[in-house]
This record gives structure tokens, sequence and C-alpha cells, in this order.
């Protein structure tokens, strides 16, 4: 195992900058080395190469081989208040939609996953065809899960967002937008019609070509709530074409979806005005704007 070793361990630089905005998340990271070697003795897991490095910010994902020969990904997520519960989910999907978990540690939030091949992402197709893949992948996840379970409801994730922003409010551009944003994201979780297990992030960086299946969601930040919320993150991957017709398109995306299209465009108006620019590649302004109730 002496590829996982001090002081040659490797780290995607996406996942080194995530930590080194927090003095918490660099002492996690400075334990990871550690923790992989004992998770690889533990799991009898020959180490390859990192996935994804690229896009990796929140977690440390490489490719292993198990004992048996069976090819593997081993995750470590970064402590993450939207991922808390993620092992969770996966076992809950037992692989129907998603990534198999072949094993997995709560406590450290460690993770043995089938491995994706190819694991080309969904997002080399064109968005319309990335459509079609997400809703069907998204309509076999919603499901509700029976109590008792760990899943926390999609309110705790909106409330945190919410808190953050009244904590920037100097910062407000349109504050009349933002507390309608803010209003919506206490209103639209209690009056959701139905409640099942989100996704909450599944867009097409989040979707990859496997052999079990044509394709498979990774990385879920599971929630339990409205399923219109689910739309929101595979439409903000698509922004271009979404500020061209944002009606037509969110109708378009709701249709295959089933859900009702005038609760997606009010849960992507919320979040394009009430979560903090910070979190968003280009400004969400302009977006609220033509969203607006």
């Amino acid at each position: 195992m002496r590829e996982w070793d001090f002081p040659d361990f490797p780290v995607a630089e996406g996942l080194r900058r995530t930590c080194a905005r927090d003095p918490s998340r660099m002492e996690w990271l400075g334990k990871l080395p550690e923790l992989v070697h004992e998770l690889a003795e533990r799991w009898q897991l020959t180490p390859g190469p990192l996935l994804g490095e690229e896009d990796t910010t929140c977690s440390y994902v490489a490719a292993v081989t198990c004992a048996d020969g069976t090819p593997a990904v081993l995750k470590v997520a970064m402590p993450h208040m939207e991922g808390e519960h993620e092992i969770a989910a996966l076992r809950f999907w037992d692989g129907d939609g998603a990534v198999r978990l072949l094993a997995g540690d709560e406590a450290s939030g460690a993770m043995l996953l089938e491995r994706c091949v190819p694991g080309t992402p969904l997002h080399t197709l064109p968005e319309p065809e990335q459509d079609v893949i997400i809703a069907g992948l998204l309509r076999r996840l919603w499901r509700k899960p029976p109590a008792p379970h760990p899943f926390r409801p999609l309110a705790v994730m909106t409330e945190a967002w919410a808190n953050e922003t009244l904590a920037n409010e100097a910062v407000w551009r349109d504050p009349v937008l933002v507390r309608e944003g803010l209003r919506l994201f206490a209103e639209l979780p209690r009056s959701a019609a139905e409640e099942v297990l989100l996704a909450t992030d599944l867009h097409a960086g989040n979707v990859l070509r496997a052999e079990r299946e044509p394709w498979l969601a990774i990385d879920p930040k599971p929630f339990v709530g409205d399923p219109a919320y689910d739309a929101t993150q595979h439409l903000f991957n698509c922004l271009p074409r979404v500020m061209r017709d944002p009606f037509g398109v969110i109708q378009r995306f709701s249709d295959l979806l089933e859900v009702d299209a005038e609760r997606v465009r009010l849960w992507m108006f919320a979040r394009t005005a009430a979560e903090t620019a910070d979190d968003w590649p280009v400004d969400p302004l302009p977006l609220a704007r033509l969203l607006a109730p």
C-alpha cells in the first residue's frame, strides 16, 4: 500500500482548495492519508489513480481493486452538512438507478463503491438527451423511505441557506427579490403534496455511463422533500439554454419528471434569489428576475 503512504499522498487540487478555506477541513485533510491507508487494509484494496480530479472538490475519490479482483471506487467524503447521509441513501436505493454501495463506514464518511465503466459523464451528450436520462433516474430514486430513517427534511437545508443569506444582508443587491426567495425557502417545503427521498444534486456531471446499466447516478446529497426541488440542479447546469427560454425549458423537464412546472419555477426562483451569490459560477440575479413571481 505504499502508494497511499505519507508524504506523497495524492489529492485532487480542487479538494485542496476547498479545504484551504476552513481550518477544520484542513485538519480533516491532514488525517486523510492515515484513514485511507487503514481503509485499504480493512477492505483489502489495491490502490489505483485518482478519479475525476478536475471535478472533485469535496471528496477523495480513487480507483481501487478488491481482493477478488473486482474494480471499485474508494470515496472518502469531506465532512459536509448536505452530504451527511450519502451512505444511507445508497444503501436505501441498493443500486436501483444509483451506483451500488459495496461497503460503507458512517463514522469516517468512507465508501467502497461500484466502479462505473467506462465512467463517461452524461454531460458529453446534448442537453435535451440529458433531460430524458436524468428524469428517468430521478423518477426511480424518488421513493418514500420507511420510518424510522435517518434522512432530514429538505427544510433543514433551505433553512441553513436562508441563515447564510440573512447573515450577509449588507451585500444584498435586490432586497425585494431576496426576501421573496427567503419566504419561498420556508413555504415550499411545507406545501409539498408528497415527500420522497431526493438526490438534490443530480446533474449531468453526477451521472456516469456504466456496464450494469447504461447510466447510474453518483454523489447524492439526500434529503426528504418535494420532488419538484430535484429538477433544479440539472437545470442550473444548463443555464444558457434556460436563460434563452426559461419557461419552455422548465415545462419540458417538468413534464419528463411528471411534476408541477410552477413549483419547479418557484424553486428555481427561490434558489437564484436567496442563495448566497458566492456559491454560483455566474451571476444568478438575471435569472431570478426572469423567474420572479
